[in-house]
């Protein structure tokens, strides 16, 4: 009975172990999907840099797509959200 017991326990853990890196890939996933631009952007300039290349023109890509995103945010948000519930009113 206290082998069956300590058996339980341990999958029990296992499984709580797997949901939360479940849910750390997702929440990961989410970010690199919103995010995702600017990161390819800015790895490609540290690569050229690095590489003894200028990484000039991939760091101005990276700020493009950071000022996208943020005008993205800002359009997609909460507050236009409750913006857009107001107007339906």
């Amino acid at each position: 009975m206290s082998i069956h017991h300590a058996n339980r326990r341990r999958g029990q853990g296992m499984t709580e172990y797997i949901i939360i890196v479940a849910l750390i890939a997702v929440a990961a996933i989410g970010v690199y999907q919103f995010f995702g631009q600017t990161i390819r952007s800015q790895m490609s300039a540290i690569a050229n840099e690095v590489g003894g290349k200028s990484g000039k023109t991939a760091m101005e890509a990276a700020g493009t797509a950071a000022a996208k995103t943020d005008n993205e945010q800002k359009a997609k948000g909460l507050a236009a959200y409750a913006d857009g519930a107001e107007n339906a009113k």
